[in-house]
Parts: structure tokens; C-alpha cells; sequence
């Protein structure tokens, strides 16, 4: 099994790439987003320290966390936004790695495949055979942008400004996908990368 990073800036199309992927390969995906909404569920490894650490008026009424609330609190406070990444990234990581350890062991599939935006920043990026970075023109991508999410151009200033250099990704990115638009040639790209291991 061949365990691939996917990682990119906002709006390079990387649900599209793993969309195609999912498809028509025998692999299996994991977002490291929805890792992070996974380990903030009650009875999973972060929800008793957030809860301690945030207070009980972050919970809904069912008892989950209310992640409007949780962010209005730590978006406010520097400090306490790094507390909160410190119990989070480490339980994504540690997850991410034990369903690799998993599916290595089951031994029936041909890839696994991690998305994460922050995938070069992580433990996890040590741990992949090859890292590719979806690429896509900053025009494109703010096209996308404002069409998919109705973001305005300050607020995809602001994204932009916050992420890494088109150079920093592909420095440390051993596959670079293009991807501004023409599905068919990305389709080829990626067939062609994936072809190799088989």
C-alpha cells in the first residue's frame, strides 16, 4: 500500500483531484478536516480537554461541541488559539497514523491518500512516500473562490496572504498536479503518477 500526502493552497481543487481518485482507485481517503471534527466528538481523545480547557458554555444542549461558539472564543485569543491547536494537530496526526497502521495490516488496498492543508507543517509529512501539491493559477483560484464559497476579494486576500508560496510548496512536494481548469489533463496527470506504483 502507497500512502500519499495531498496538500495545496485554497481553491487549487483539491476535492476534485480525490474526488476523481476515490473513484477510480482502490485507496482510501483521509481529510485531515474532518479528523478534526472526529477527535472533538464527546468520548474521543480532545473533547474532555477542550471542554476543561474552554469551559462548559462551548457545549450544545446534546452535549458536542458547538464549533461557532469555540471558535468565536479562540479566534479572539492568540494564546489560547495555539493551546487549542496543541491538543488538536497532535490527535489528528496520532489518528491519521493509526488507520495507516491499520490498512497496512488488512493489506487490500493499492493507496491510501491524507489531505491536508497543513500536511508540510505536520509529523504526518515524515511519514508519506511522496507528498503532491495540487496546483492552480492564483486567477483561478480566486475564480473558484468567489463561485463555490461567495468569497470576497479581501476576504481571499487574506487566505492567500496566510498560506505558503506557490515556491515553498513545490520545494518540499515531490509531485506537482496542475490543475487550472482542464479536468481531462489533470485526470491524465494523475493517472500517469499513480501508474508508476502499479
Amino acid at each position: 500500500m502507497h500512502v500519499i500526502g495531498i496538500t495545496g493552497g485554497v481553491g487549487a481543487g483539491k476535492s476534485e483531484v480525490l474526488s476523481y481518485i476515490r473513484e477510480k482507485y482502490n485507496c482510501r481517503i483521509i481529510l485531515a478536516d474532518e479528523v478534526g471534527h472526529l477527535v472533538k466528538m464527546p468520548g474521543q481523545s480532545c473533547y474532555e480537554q477542550l471542554v476543561k480547557l474552554l469551559g462548559k458554555e462551548i457545549l450544545l444542549s446534546d452535549g458536542n461541541i458547538d464549533k461557532k461558539k469555540m471558535a468565536e472564543i479562540i479566534f479572539q485569543d492568540t494564546a489560547l488559539l495555539e493551546q487549542v491547536n496543541a491538543l488538536i494537530h497532535p490527535a489528528v496526526e496520532q489518528y491519521i497514523l493509526e488507520e495507516i497502521k491499520k490498512e497496512k495490516e488488512r493489506c487490500v488496498l493499492d493507496f491510501f491518500f491524507v489531505e491536508a492543508a497543513l500536511l508540510l507543517e505536520s509529523r504526518l509529512y515524515e511519514k508519506m512516500e511522496a507528498v503532491w501539491y495540487i496546483y492552480a493559477e492564483e486567477q483561478v483560484r480566486r475564480e473558484r473562490l468567489k463561485a463555490a464559497r461567495g468569497y470576497s476579494d479581501e476576504k481571499i486576500d487574506s487566505i492567500l496572504a496566510s498560506q505558503k508560496t506557490e515556491e515553498e510548496f513545490k520545494k518540499h512536494c515531490d509531485v506537482v498536479i496542475y490543475n487550472n481548469g482542464m479536468l481531462e489533463e489533470t485526470k491524465k496527470q494523475i493517472d500517469e503518477k499513480l501508474g508508476e506504483y502499479l
